[in-house]
């Protein structure tokens, strides 16, 4: 009989503050993203801290009280771990290390942590490193306090390399290996992306974990890894799909999330090469997540950093069988409407409708519903890029219709 795995959380506390920038209503949907992106990671979240201040204590993050607070709760209730919201400078965690007996981690350590954990293929894992490496070279000073100066005394003076500056030596050594091993297989990468010749190429982009992997499955008859998980895919999976008779390229590109680390972003470039290079994108939103107007935005903004947020995009607003509106009862007269109590139809009236009649499609990946018009859909878009490329091809490949019509006739006979 198969004993059943036990799967050990580390106890976790996370810390964010409101500012000016910050609203509370911001940082508690910041804070609920913080706690998915623990659990994904292998952390079990006990308590949230949130303390209001202008701007983040240069030496602790949050004011003196507050990290009292903290450090009593950690002690009493064996926290292992303490995560901070926004990116901790060296001297912040320096200073916090020194006050909370625990690992004291913030979003962008977290987020390399799940990256390293996903990491599936030697480039995927390059990235990461280099990744981790970029983020850890100006906060070594913590790790070797024991070790910070070699002893003094006769035959020990002159020039020598402290420990720290030893271990400085050797992250920058690693760093620019991997930068050089990077560029390797972005020349070996590039080399296959020509290889692919003038098929139109189609990328899925978006939010993570908004199902862009299940819709590659869907529509791709592929096995990509699915997991209700953030960041469950790394690496770019490209894949040939036909619609009807006409082939083109699909890839999976890695998930955008808020508050991006720039190390990722730098090392991730070549991954995003696929966006890049893309005829097509298909920006997959979650619709039933009530943050999902900012998940547009910021995948635009990185699409807007990696120059491209100019190419014909497709919105495929997805789950939408997940989709639940807030009401309001006939006899509250105190609720105000927002855009939470929107139904879906009401959605398709806002600025929706300004992308285009063609350019906004709502469907379920899992359910396949509303699948026949995204394939449609998608088929003209390709059909147009393709008929654009190479004129002498319209008779091959006919309108979506036309070619459903061919189809059945063929059956008929």
């Amino acid at each position: 009989m198969l004993e059943k795995e036990v799967i050990n959380f580390e106890k976790t506390a996370i810390v964010g503050i409101v500012t000016q920038n910050q609203s509370e209503e911001k940082l508690n949907e910041y804070l609920d993203e913080l706690e998915f992106l623990t659990f994904t990671a292998g952390g079990e979240v006990i308590k949230r801290f949130s303390q209001k201040m202008e701007r983040p204590n240069p030496k602790t993050f949050v004011g003196t009280g507050k990290i009292d607070e903290i450090n009593l709760f950690v002690k009493e209730n064996n926290i292992s771990t303490l995560i901070f919201d926004d990116e901790l400078s060296p001297s912040q965690q320096k200073n916090i290390s020194r006050i909370i007996d625990c690992k004291i981690l913030d979003r962008t350590n977290l987020i390399l942590d799940i990256f390293a954990q996903r990491a599936e293929t030697s480039y995927a894992r390059t990235q990461v490193e280099l990744a981790q490496c970029i983020y850890l070279l100006p906060r070594l000073s913590g790790l070797w306090t024991h070790l910070e100066r070699q002893k003094g005394g006769i035959g020990m003076r002159g020039p020598g390399e402290t420990e720290i500056e030893t271990d400085r030596r050797i992250v920058r050594d690693r760093i620019s290996l991997l930068k050089d091993k990077i560029k390797t297989i972005d020349k070996q990468m590039s080399i296959q992306r020509s290889n692919r010749g003038a098929m139109v190429r189609v990328a899925l982009v978006g939010y993570t974990n908004v199902g862009k992997s299940t819709l590659m499955n869907a529509i791709g008859k592929s096995d990509v890894f699915v997991e209700n998980k953030l960041f469950a895919t790394l690496d770019t999976t490209v894949r040939k799909v036909v619609i009807k008779n006409l082939p083109f390229l699909l890839s999976d590109t890695v998930g955008f999330i808020r508050k991006l680390p720039t190390q990722l972003v730098d090392s991730f470039k070549s991954t995003l090469d696929e966006v890049r290079e893309a005829d097509l994108l298909l920006h997959v939103v979650d619709i039933s997540h009530p943050d999902f107007e900012d998940h547009i935005e910021s995948v635009n903004q990185t699409l807007l950093d990696i120059k491209s947020n100019d190419k014909p995009t497709i919105m495929v607003f997805n789950k939408i069988d997940a989709y639940k509106h807030l009401t309001i009862d006939e006899d509250d007269l105190i609720t105000e409407r927002t855009r939470r109590h929107y139904t879906l139809e009401e959605w398709k009236q806002t600025w929706m409708s300004n992308v285009g009649e063609n350019n906004a499609l709502f469907i379920s990946a899992t359910n396949k519903e509303n699948f026949e018009e995204f394939r449609e859909t998608v088929y003209e878009a390709v059909r147009q890029i393709h008929i654009t490329r190479f004129p002498y091809n319209k008779f091959l490949y006919p309108d979506y219709k036309d070619a459903v019509e061919k189809e059945e006739e063929e059956e008929q006979e």
